[in-house]
């Protein structure tokens, strides 16, 4: 078998020409080795991937046997000794010719057995790639051909700029045409009424469409452009067909993609229709008892607001379970791993919020607190003015906006001046501390009396005074009275305290605040005629009472 491998080589090596140097000879199957696919190579040539070698012959490596046919292909075209490209096979061996020079020789060794390859089939692809890249070779050295493929590119190029700027002003009309469209249209269904904010969503939305449009169309142009001035010249013509081939199979797969999703992407619309259907009928029910048109046992006008928001955000995960399969794309490791990826960071990320919320709902089905309710939480007192879902929101008495985390709310006492006792009035309450040498009944009398000097208090129900606590030195005395429900319990108490002081001094009776250690050798009180002592000015009644004669 040796001897019938030299032969062939011996012959072939008589065959060749002088004028081409002529591939080495096979050599036996023992001394051809199959390499690991890492080590295979595919010989090129005017960037066309003729075939893949995979096998080492005697000392050749891939690398080498593709190496010595590129400079045996190099030597025929600088000669211009380019006959036709034969593939015969001989002995099992396949012989790559060019006229009558042998380029490369090919063994069992080379092909790819888990893809059943023949010699045959493989001889027949590498000819015709080999002519494909031969012609081109012989193209590259004329230079009318290239002068040829120089002029077509450059008046393609002008075209194509050309489009490019056409492209520009005709988006910029149709941008202006679809802002005036839209706005002729809002105001001619809105009949004017439509808010600003939802009228320039709108027509920014209109516009950004006609933008992407035009940006597509940009896009494809200059892939084409790309690709067409590329295959102009033979050097790069292999890149401009592959990115046509990649952009036709790129189309195709889309098209195909879409095709494919339309059945699934129709479902999930479905389900998408079915939910909103459900919790436009929910909504219709909470919006009912909001408005009092219902009323249940489970549920409230205070709670229905929540309790709305709740099974809608449930029904909506219901839906993207059930529809989650039918998502393109949905099995795909990638989007596996972006689900796991955004699962993991609201984990991490919502330990804080899951507890406002919660917090939130405590409050809210709790029922005792609802928007309009005078409260203390804490340090601040205000007037609520929403309720979050995260937070609530209180105006002082000093007109400041103040946010207070839900769970702040529910982890500590919450005073709530409004709903006390089903009542419909505020309350609102002030302490004084007086001393025992002062008749309590006396102290009630003239607290009571303030209080009915204070506008604002209501007389039903009546002031009503407490004792407290008899202290060491002083009795303490609670003032209480009930407010109009839209009343400023902070003026009100201003006023209160103001009337307080002017009863008691009235009387020439002591406030024993601050604390004190011996009795005083008179009442520590204001008199009369210096209750508007400078800078302070009296009422006009008061100072038209002083200048009469």
């Amino acid at each position: 078998m040796r001897r019938v491998w030299l032969a062939i080589g011996v012959s072939l090596a008589l065959a060749n020409t002088v004028d081409a140097q002529p591939a080495p000879a096979p050599a036996p199957p023992e001394l051809v080795e199959t390499l690991p696919a890492s080590q295979s190579v595919v010989f090129t040539y005017m960037n066309r991937p003729i075939t893949t070698l995979r096998a080492r012959v005697l000392t050749d490596t891939p690398a080498d046997r593709a190496s010595a046919a590129t400079a045996i292909l190099d030597r025929l075209v600088d000669d211009d000794k380019i006959g036709p490209v034969s593939a015969p096979v001989v002995n099992g061996v396949l012989f790559l010719r060019v006229g009558t020079a042998d380029v490369l020789h090919l063994t069992p060794a080379d092909l790819n057995r888990q893809a059943s390859e023949t010699l045959e089939q493989r001889g027949v692809d590498a000819r015709a790639r080999l002519t494909v890249a031969l012609d081109e070779a012989r193209e590259l050295r004329r230079g009318n051909r290239l002068l040829t493929g120089s002029l077509r590119a450059a008046a393609v190029t002008l075209l194509f700029v050309a489009a490019i700027v056409m492209l520009a002003r005709a988006n910029r009309r149709a941008v202006n045409r679809v802002h005036s469209v839209a706005e002729r249209n809002l105001d001619r269904v809105g009949g004017g009424r439509w808010l600003t904010t939802r009228d320039a969503w709108i027509t920014r939305f209109a516009r950004v469409i006609v933008t992407t449009t035009f940006i597509a169309l940009a896009v494809l142009l200059t892939y084409w452009w790309v690709s067409f001035v590329l295959r102009q010249f033979p050097y790069s013509r292999p890149w401009g067909e592959t990115l046509r081939e990649q952009l036709l199979t790129m189309l195709a797969g889309i098209a195909l993609a879409v095709a494919r999703a339309v059945p699934n992407l129709l479902l999930v619309v479905l389900i998408i229709i079915a939910t909103r259907v459900v919790i436009a009928v929910t909504n219709a029910f909470f919006d009912a008892v909001e408005r009092g048109t219902i009323v249940t046992t489970w549920t409230s006008a205070d709670t229905a607001r929540a309790s709305r928001r709740l099974i809608a955000a449930a029904l909506w995960l219901f839906a993207a379970v059930i529809a989650y399969p039918y998502i393109p794309g949905s099995g795909t490791d990638a989007f596996k791993g972006v689900s796991v990826f955004v699962g993991v960071i609201v984990s991490l990320g919502s330990a804080g919020l899951v507890n406002q919320l919660m917090s939130g709902l405590t409050l809210t089905y709790s029922r005792g607190l609802r928007v309009g309710d005078a409260v203390q939480a804490g340090e601040v007192h205000g007037r609520v003015t929403r309720m979050g879902m995260f937070s609530l929101q209180l105006r002082t008495f000093r007109g400041e906006l103040i946010t207070v985390p839900n769970a702040v709310v529910v982890g500590q006492s919450m005073i709530n001046y409004t709903r006390t006792e089903g009542t419909p009035h505020v309350n609102l309450h002030t302490e004084v501390t007086i001393g025992y040498t002062v008749p309590w009944r006396q102290v009630r009398a003239m607290l009571t009396h303030a209080a009915e000097r204070t506008d604002l208090v209501l007389r039903d129900p009546p002031p009503r005074v407490l004792q407290r606590a008899l202290e060491d030195f002083y009795v303490r005395y609670q003032l209480i009275v009930a407010l109009d429900s839209q009343a400023n319990p902070a003026e009100t108490l201003d006023a209160l305290l103001s009337n307080i002081q002017d009863a008691f001094n009235e009387q020439g009776v002591q406030i024993m605040s601050p604390h004190y250690e011996i009795d005083p050798e008179r009442p520590a009180i204001v008199p009369r005629d210096q209750w508007y002592a400078a800078p302070a000015t009296p009422p006009r009644h008061i100072a038209a009472v002083r200048e009469r004669p």
